[in-house]
């Protein structure tokens, strides 16, 4: 068994030989540590050698033949007689010859022979196959210096090949391919790329990863983007591998308007990790002008349970972000922050710029800086029962313009103090105390309709009752019913005070039972209220579930701060209704409304989605009526569908739509068609955007990219080979 163990060393080495690309649709920053065949690691492994004979001739040549087996760690290799001469170290195989790898790749032979060193050798028809999916095959191939295996006479592909000979999809021809197991890189010399056995490309040198790499230095798939504003382009994206915890990706996007440098830098840390995106752009749609955008991201754990995050996103202009298809924002939002959320406390401080994209706003009229600083604490006293919550706030906007009330400023400093118990009795009633009292301090500044500092305190309490009951139905569905009342008062100490935080405000179950439902600590809502409201849900065993609310509140003072569409006007607020529903057979709907006094809907919202097998549709309706409050001037009511079909195996469409029924006519709509098999990826869409503002225009886009999967990118989703009838 020991004589066996140099066999068995070798064929791992040598025969065990990967030869697809690495992927790249998605390469991850990170440490990147994997076994070279041949390893110490992997000849430590034991040895075992199975045949119908196994002898030793006089002149000292081992003889295994009939169905053998030699096995070590992964590698199995099967062979009709294996020869090994102890005294030349000499190594002979016939075929049929196949080697396994951890299913990670297989070599097929009809013979092989190898010196007496096992660094050199030679393997007659030889076949490789990796993943059970990509293959080359060679007339020969040759070991030399136990590094370099060398191919003749090569064909390379990662579609299903056919016994009949019918060719390939796609295939690479090559006079030569040479792979060097120490850089893990393949050469072809003389390479063809064939469609259907048709030339299509010539390389005389071309240089691909073999599949041991998981990044790797190389172009990335092509695309070719036409849009009505920039004509048709073609975006060639070249990764460059900078180490085995950071990259970096240039993508030149060139078209007859447009120059343009793209590029993602990425780095992975021990204790955090970085990304930076952005381009740099020369084009016709303003001339002259550089132009180009930057989204930078990351995060880093710090001692003590701090942690770090930024996210910064700035634009050259307007209009950039919409003129190259990127996401589609409004306002950039940057934002550095530090937090560490405990069991018990809580700490977070950031600063946030803002930078409008919106025609209907100035950018020196918009807070567009805010800093925050929020801690939290609680408690559990002994001897008062129940839980004590301590908070502190610092907030601060500052606009660039100085004009007086267009340029306010404000300064808020918030301390907060709150007992919480509950009480369940024997009855099923629940009981649920609140009592707790807040001092704001303001400091105002380029406003002279408003002092300097405003000091105010607002004490509080409220007292919640619930009554949960339970019912089970005879086919196994259990019905949840919960009446709830709440009792509250407030007391604001000033009222005067700018309302630049909460000029937006939602009513819905989660601030049904709230003493305030402004958005921030700047307003407070005032006086005596009461909150009638019931819970409905019904669980079924096949799946089936559905949830209702409705809910409303009545104060003993109207609140001039809340807007028409914000349902909370007036000394009793509109009726609030939602529900959900989910089925077993992949439906569920979500729906939310505001029903006024004359049971006509002030605000609606609904939300659905249906998955069936291969087939997805999800979409959403707004409606709200008109509200200048909150610069709405006219009603809105859109629809926004999105679906995807698969056709077949192969065939799969995407579509989405987004429609103004107020101004019957389209906002966006888009189509994408997508062909994929086992070695091939080939994308087309086409989207139209219908709006326009004074910097944007309304545009067309047509995109079409083809991924030869399987060997240079990984596919996603199950993989479906072509027929060879």
């Amino acid at each position: 068994m020991r004589s066996l163990f140099p066999l068995l060393v070798s064929t791992a080495l040598v025969l065990c030989l990967p030869v697809s690309a690495a992927s790249q649709t998605g390469p991850q920053p990170g440490p990147i540590q994997q076994p070279v065949e041949g390893s110490a690691e992997q000849q430590d492994q034991p040895a075992l050698l199975v045949a119908d004979k196994i002898f030793i001739t006089p002149d000292r040549k081992l003889i295994a033949e009939g169905n053998v087996e030699a096995f070590q760690g992964d590698v199995k290799l099967t062979a009709r007689r294996i020869t090994y001469d102890r005294e030349t170290g000499e190594l002979t195989l016939d075929g049929p010859i196949r080697i396994d790898q951890g299913g990670r790749s297989t070599v097929l032979a009809d013979s092989a022979q190898l010196d007496g060193g096992f660094q050199n050798g030679l393997l007659s028809g030889a076949r490789l196959v990796f993943d059970q999916q990509v293959q080359i095959a060679s007339v020969q191939a040759t070991r030399s210096t136990g590094r370099y295996t060398q191919f003749s006479k090569v064909s390379a592909t990662s579609c299903h090949v056919c016994a009949n000979g019918k060719p390939p999809l796609w295939q690479i021809r090559a006079r030569k391919v040479t792979h060097d197991q120490l850089e893990r890189q393949l050469y072809f010399e003389g390479a063809q790329f064939r469609i259907l056995d048709f030339p299509v490309f010539y390389f005389p040198a071309l240089r691909l990863p073999d599949p041991t790499l998981e990044r790797a230095t190389g172009f990335l798939v092509p695309s070719i983007r036409t849009t009505s504003q920039l004509g048709t382009g073609v975006q060639v994206p070249y990764f460059f591998k900078l180490g085995d915890h950071k990259d970096l990706t240039l993508t030149p996007y060139l078209s007859s308007k447009t120059t343009t440098l793209g590029y993602r830098y990425r780095q992975a840390f021990r204790n955090g990790r970085i990304q930076f995106e952005g381009a740099f752009t020369r084009d016709d749609v303003q001339a002259d002008q550089d132009r180009g955008y930057l989204f930078a991201e990351g995060w880093f754990d710090l001692r003590n349970d701090f942690k770090l995050t930024f996210d910064v996103q700035t634009a050259s202009d307007d209009a950039y972000l919409a003129d190259y298809g990127l996401p589609d924002l409004d306002r950039l939002r940057s934002e550095i922050a530090l937090q560490r959320i405990k069991r018990d406390t809580a700490f977070k401080t950031s600063f946030i710029h803002y930078k409008t994209l919106r025609d209907s706003e100035d950018q020196d009229e918009i807070p567009s800086r805010v800093f925050d600083i929020n801690y939290e604490k609680r408690f559990f006293p002994g001897a008062l029962g129940g839980e004590v919550r301590l908070g502190l706030v610092g907030h601060t906007h500052t606009r660039t313009s100085n004009e007086d009330s267009i340029g306010r400023d404000v300064a808020r400093a918030t301390f907060d103090a709150e007992w919480l118990r509950s009480w369940t009795f024997a009855s099923g009633l629940r009981a649920d105390a609140q009592i707790g009292a807040s001092i704001d301090t303001f400091d105002i500044r380029d406003d002279t309709a408003y002092p300097n500092q405003i000091t105010r305190s607002t004490p509080r309490a409220a007292m919640t009752l619930r009554y949960p009951m339970l019912r089970r139905e005879q086919g196994g569905a259990t019905q949840f019913l919960e009446p709830i009342a709440q009792v509250g008062w407030t007391h604001v100490s000033d009222t005067d005070v700018p309302n630049d935080e909460s000029t937006f405000q939602e009513f819905d179950q989660g601030n049904l039972l709230s003493l305030s439902r402004f958005p921030a600590e700047d307003r407070r809502e005032d006086g005596a209220t009461a909150v009638m409201g019931l819970n409905w849900a019904r669980y079924a065993p096949g799946g089936w579930q559905a949830l209702a609310t409705i809910g409303q509140v009545f104060r003993a003072d109207a609140d001039p701060d809340f807007t028409l569409t914000s349902g909370l006007q007036g000394t009793s607020s509109d009726l609030l209704l939602a529900g959900q529903l989910k089925t077993d057979k992949g439906l569920s709907l979500a729906a939310r409304g505001l029903l006024d006094g004359d049971l006509s809907f002030t605000k609606a919202e609904f939300r659905g989605a249906w998955t069936q097998g291969d087939t997805r549709l999800t979409g959403s309706y707004i409606w709200q009526e008109a509200d200048p409050a909150e610069n709405a001037g006219d009603e809105i009511s859109e629809i926004w569908l999105t679906g995807r079909y698969r056709i077949d195996q192969n065939w799969l469409t995407q579509a989405v739509a987004r429609y103004d029924l107020s101004e019957s006519e389209p906002i966006r709509l888009g189509l994408g068609v997508t062909y994929e098999n086992e070695c091939v990826q080939v994308n087309m869409s086409i989207r139209r955007r219908y709006t326009s503002t004074s910097s944007i225009e309304p545009s067309t886009e047509f995109g079409f990219t083809v991924a030869l999967t399987g060997y240079a990118v990984e596919g996603g989703g199950k993989k479906y080979k072509r027929a060879c009838s």
